[in-house]
């Protein structure tokens, strides 16, 4: 794959359309997440997307090697940045609108193994989880989103975001707190989820 990528990014970089659309293929999906999981709006999250895409094909001869996912999902994440800016000068949308919700879930993989129920409780998980992040400050919620949903390396997301390592780490475990404490104490969690007792309070 790593070399199928790289001769899809040279010749992207030569000026072959189709190329690029094969790159774009393969990460929107991935960068359509990570924006609607910043932005927790379907439209916004569109946008941001394609906003992320056009400049990483005008910037494209500036990749100079290394790791191209973390290259683009650099972009993709100033793009949910520049969004959340615009929205702060004009709010209009909230993060937990739950049509947002119904509609984030159609970007994930369905396991045709999975049961109804176990399909609805997983999206009433994810819906919550979305929830919980819209209250997090944007520098938790995108180290979290990297590591958490997008499962990335600390060293990935160090490059993505721009921050020392030690950083990222001390987000991350901000963030993971908050976002537990969140969802614990508004009880956001589908049933099956919440701590029932005291001891599991203590875990």
């Amino acid at each position: 794959m790593a070399n199928e990528e790289q001769r899809l990014i040279s010749a992207a970089q030569a000026g072959d359309l189709d190329s690029f659309n094969q790159i774009v293929r393969l990460y929107e999906t991935r960068v359509y997440n990570l924006c609607y999981r910043m932005l927790g709006d379907t439209d916004a999250a569109a946008d941001a997307t394609q906003e992320a895409f056009i400049a990483a094909f005008r910037n494209l001869r500036s990749f100079r090697g290394g790791v191209f996912k973390a290259w683009l999902l650099r972009i993709a994440t100033n793009a949910c940045y520049d969004a959340l800016r615009a929205r702060k000068r004009r709010p209009a949308v909230s993060l937990d609108s739950t049509d947002d919700e119904d509609e984030g879930a159609r970007t994930e993989v369905h396991d045709p193994g999975e049961s109804l129920d176990d399909r609805v409780l997983r999206q009433e998980l994810s819906a919550a989880i979305q929830r919980g992040l819209a209250e997090l400050p944007e520098d938790q919620r995108i180290v979290i989103i990297l590591s958490d949903i997008q499962g990335l390396a600390y060293e990935e997301i160090a490059q993505i975001t721009g921050v020392q390592l030690g950083t990222v780490k001390s987000r991350l475990s901000r963030a993971r707190a908050k976002l537990r404490d969140i969802l614990r104490a508004g009880e956001l969690l589908p049933a099956k989820f919440r701590l029932d007792d005291e001891s599991d309070k203590l875990r």
